[in-house]
């Protein structure tokens, strides 16, 4: 029992110590009126709604899964690992999948969205601003409001026909920001 205890208390203590880490902005960066730069200026239909702060930007690498239906290919899921943009260990932080649902590695809390706006991008998955449906824990997710997928490359379904039950995964990488009701 004193073993489980101290489990839960080192787990606890680090996911208080790397809080600041995983959100990946520092407080300077994450202000609503300076938002932090994730690359080229947000497209206006991907805007997060006044009242919301930015907590968090994770570089992320993955696949999109698609499917067979009817001869042609459907996006089945995402399959992804985030880490701390900018962190070049990247040491993974969160898991993204099919929901969509992104779910914390370290603190075990999580987000489940639905796509809002999307933006197409020649060549590439598009970007797109999702809002949250469900959260759980108290954690890194908890709370959060809106979602950013930004800087996408790659994952886009393969143009050729396909055949009965067929499957195909499509390496794809992007920039995904998270973002919580300002107090």
């Amino acid at each position: 029992m004193k073993f489980a205890k101290r489990i839960v208390l080192t787990t606890t203590a680090l996911a208080a110590a790397t809080a600041g880490t995983l959100l990946g902005v520092t407080a300077a960066q994450a202000t609503p009126s300076q938002p932090a730069r994730v690359g080229a200026d947000v497209p206006a239909a991907l805007k997060v709604p006044d009242g919301n702060r930015l907590t968090g930007v994770f570089s992320a690498e993955g696949v999109q899964t698609y499917t067979c239906t009817d001869g042609a290919w459907t996006l089945l899921e995402p399959a992804a690992t985030l880490w701390v943009k900018g962190d070049r260990s990247h040491r993974s932080v969160a898991l993204h999948s099919r929901g969509p649902v992104w779910v914390s590695t370290v603190d075990g809390s999580a987000v489940n969205a639905a796509a809002v706006a999307n933006s197409p991008k020649p060549g590439t998955i598009p970007e797109l601003l999702l809002k949250s449906t469900a959260t759980r824990g108290t954690g890194v997710f908890a709370d959060v409001s809106y979602i950013q997928r930004l800087n996408t490359q790659g994952g886009v379904a393969p143009a050729t026909a396909c055949t009965g039950t067929d499957q195909t995964s499509v390496p794809y990488s992007a920039t995904y920001t998270f973002y919580k009701p300002a107090k």
